[in-house]
């Protein structure tokens, strides 16, 4: 059956930074819709993610020092929320909508290493799945066309309203509804299982990788590396065992 006709939980966190092996969740959400698109529960995260929040990240999202530190929650416990909501929904079979998934659950794989709480890989026997990704999904089915893929871009696109942007509630939501638009667009996507889907990404996401790679090598840094997994980076201290 074709992942559109199920309901979707929807995925976002703001951070500390970019950096997902030393940078801290700052806010999350957890959004369910319906498969008419109606939002039908919400949970938010507010965390103290126990470091300062440089200014460049508070510009972005709103959240400074203080204000995490004064009404955050301790992010040990926050990250054991999140990741038991999530897990409890992908062991279900519910498709996971994040944009960027490479960066968000692999952020989250790190704050539960370091603060001693069972990882979703754990929970879940593996990598996550379904993950839902509308960035990969884009660039996979509509490669050659020209401009950004953030999420406002792929918004203004898709024709989907972004109401308070960097929120991670809002940016959820439109996840969600670019995801379920890009699905209804390009019947390739949209018409398979969640978990044909998956698979797809996991494939798609390495050529894109590699691709940039070699744009890279060829054009500025000999050296570069992108990575190719999907939707979670490989811990190091895992894949250095390997």
């Amino acid at each position: 059956m074709s992942w559109l006709a199920a309901g979707l939980l929807a995925f976002d966190l703001e951070t500390t930074g970019t950096d997902i092996e030393n940078d801290r969740i700052v806010t999350a959400a957890l959004v369910r819709l319906e498969p008419d698109g109606t939002v039908s529960r919400e949970q938010h995260w507010l965390v103290d993610p126990g470091i300062p929040i440089p200014a460049q990240a508070t510009a972005i999202h709103g959240i400074g020092t203080a204000q995490a530190r004064e009404r955050g929650v301790a992010a040990a416990g926050a990250v054991e929320e999140i990741t038991r909501a999530i897990a409890e929904a992908l062991g279900s079979g519910t498709p996971l909508v994040i944009m960027n998934a490479r960066y968000d659950l692999s952020l989250l794989d790190r704050e539960c290493r370091r603060h001693g709480v069972s990882p979703l890989s754990a929970r879940l026997g593996g990598t996550p799945a379904p993950v839902i990704d509308p960035l990969v999904l884009d660039k996979h089915a509509d490669r050659y066309r020209r401009g950004k893929r953030n999420l406002q871009a792929l918004c203004e696109h898709y024709g989907v309203v972004l109401d308070g942007a960097h929120q991670a509630g809002a940016d959820a939501v439109a996840a969600a509804r670019v995801a379920r638009r890009l699905g209804e667009a390009f019947p390739a996507v949209g018409g398979v299982t969640p978990a044909d889907l998956h698979a797809l990404q996991v494939r798609a996401a390495a050529e894109q990788a590699a691709s940039f790679q070699q744009y890279l090598r060829r054009t500025s840094d000999p050296q570069a590396r992108i990575e190719p997994a999907w939707p979670v980076v490989p811990w190091p201290a895992a894949a250095a065992a390997a």
